[in-house]
């Protein structure tokens, strides 16, 4: 039986895809953003994921799944469903395969929060089976995101066309860091390649501080401790240069 390692599971969230909805964090991630806001999601010790959240832990599909289902009514009233975040949900590729099949078979709204990074033959499987992908986009510069990131940006841009051409729903967003991708050059990069890929929207997520606490509880450095958090009105200008180039964006 396929298992997965999950570090929370937060009901009744409006921000992680359409209507109310369920939000399964898995645990692993290949990345090592400098900014991660859940740096627990790269713990593999079992006793501080439920120091953090007492719904850290070892789960088939069916128990995700009879979590997920006490909530159906709410779903089915907002338009809501489940959400797959993390963490990187691919880095448990078998187990989220498996439900978000599940999910589709119950008819169930499923969204995979992903960062890309992943083999093509489990990228496919889970985005073949998802109705919505956020996908996150950290840098359209290969070099500079595995500065940020640790990770090199073909295999995330491979999968990301091969989202495209099975015709998926597809939310590209970046995550704005000062210092790294907020400048209007970035911006301009980021357009070129949205541009060439042909899609036609974005969202922004301005750098925040939520998940600067969790380092202290962890004992963790973190690089971005001191870094003032961006505001919507601190990135007008930047959102104004997608505009230009006739891509949607929005925060």
């Amino acid at each position: 039986m396929v298992t997965g390692l999950l570090f929370n599971i937060q009901k009744f969230s409006l921000h992680d895809g359409p209507g109310i909805r369920t939000v399964v964090f898995f645990n692993g991630c290949p990345l090592s953003c400098r900014w991660c806001a859940n740096p627990e999601s790269r713990q593999g010790d079992l006793s501080i994921l439920k120091a953090l959240s007492p719904d850290a832990g070892e789960y088939t599909v069916d128990q995700v799944l009879e979590i997920c289902l006490q909530d159906q009514p709410f779903y089915e009233e907002s338009g809501g469903g489940v959400t797959l975040s993390g963490g990187e949900v691919l880095a448990q590729g078998s187990f989220a395969a498996a439900l978000l099949r599940a999910l589709k078979e119950r008819k169930i709204h499923s969204v995979l929060e992903t960062s890309g990074f992943a083999p093509p033959e489990i990228f496919d499987e889970c985005a073949g089976a998802a109705d919505l992908l956020l996908f996150d986009i950290k840098h359209y510069d290969s070099r500079r995101h595995a500065e940020g990131t640790g990770v090199p940006t073909e295999l995330i841009h491979r999968n990301l066309r091969s989202a495209l051409a099975m015709g998926k729903q597809i939310l590209p967003r970046i995550p704005v860091i000062p210092g790294f991708n907020d400048a209007p050059e970035d911006a301009e990069g980021f357009s070129r390649l949205f541009q060439d890929m042909g899609l036609k929207e974005v969202q922004i997520l301005p750098f925040h501080q939520f998940g600067k606490k969790k380092y202290e509880m962890l004992k963790s450095p973190y690089a971005l401790r001191d870094i003032p958090q961006l505001h919507t009105e601190d990135l007008e200008a930047f959102r104004q240069i997608f505009l230009d180039h006739r891509i949607d964006c929005f925060f």
